[in-house]
């Protein structure tokens, strides 16, 4: 009897092992992973890097995602190591921190663009704009060139030939109608839609108002517009890392088949793929 118990015993002793060893050995797997630090606007940066953490998993890399509500903390966060990479901006934004900052951030690749359009206030039709109606556009630099020449080309104004994407009201030259240009902060123009004829909503400020560009916009930027190609939105990373194995297969995920039916599905036009 006490011979059967000891076997017993033994047999038990061993599952426990042999359990224990399989415990250890996923930690161990788990503990390989490395991890890729990104910092990212909510909506939809975090999102859309929230459907890729598997993909990269399965390559070896812990994606850890940390949200940001505002454009500074990102690219400090970025600069001083606390992070790897950030996903947020433009690349004019970008060139112009770096400038600011004496900073050294480039973009590893290109993802998406959130297309700025022109939305209903009080007029549902451009046709129904009559003598002095007002138009609200933010008023920060890149998304008010952007904003001007969208009502451009709509034929609402005309701007001087070489303004470009430095475009402000002082450079409109045409105004048949005499339009009140209303310069506000990015995020209010949406709220000013019932005090004004229109309002140009950029992408990520229509999205948290309820917004789509492709469903909700009057009209709004092309894919192919110049706007769409110099605003798209990057990854960036220090300079020297863009090429290390870690940010090399980011940028494979974010340009993955998994990364652009996620845009395309959640997001409906209103944010865009460009790879």
């Amino acid at each position: 009897m006490k011979k059967i118990v000891g076997i017993t015993l033994a047999v038990l002793l061993l599952v426990v092992g042999l359990l224990a060893g399989c415990g250890e050995k996923k930690e161990a797997s788990d503990e390989k992973l490395t991890v890729i630090k990104v910092g990212a606007s909510t909506t939809p940066h975090a999102e859309i890097l929230g459907a890729i953490k598997d993909d990269l998993k399965a390559e070896g890399y812990d994606l850890q995602v940390k949200e940001f509500t505002d454009y500074v903390l990102p690219n400090l966060s970025l600069n001083d190591g606390s992070l790897d990479a950030n996903y947020f901006q433009h690349q004019p934004y970008l060139d112009d921190f770096n400038k600011e900052r004496d900073m050294d951030l480039v973009a590893a690749a290109k993802i998406h663009y959130e297309p700025l359009g022109i939305y209903s206030g009080r007029k549902d039709s451009l046709d129904k704009l009559e003598e002095g109606d007002s138009i609200a556009i933010p008023n920060d630099a890149t998304n008010e060139a952007r904003a001007l020449l969208l009502l451009q080309d709509l034929g609402l104004l005309k701007l001087k030939k070489d303004a470009g994407m430095l475009a402000t009201p002082y450079d409109i030259v045409e105004n048949p109608k005499n339009l009140k240009i209303e310069e506000l902060d990015a995020a209010q123009v949406a709220k000013a839609l019932p005090d004004v004829a229109f309002g140009v909503i950029n992408g990520n400020n229509a999205l948290l108002a309820g917004l789509n560009a492709s469903k909700d916009a009057i009209a709004m930027e092309a894919k192919d517009s110049l706007a769409a190609d110099t605003f798209a939105n990057v990854l960036a990373v220090r300079s020297g890392s863009e090429n290390s194995p870690e940010i090399q297969a980011l940028v494979k995920a974010l340009q993955s088949d998994t990364a652009r039916k996620f845009i395309e599905d959640t997001y409906e036009g209103a944010v865009v793929p460009v790879f």
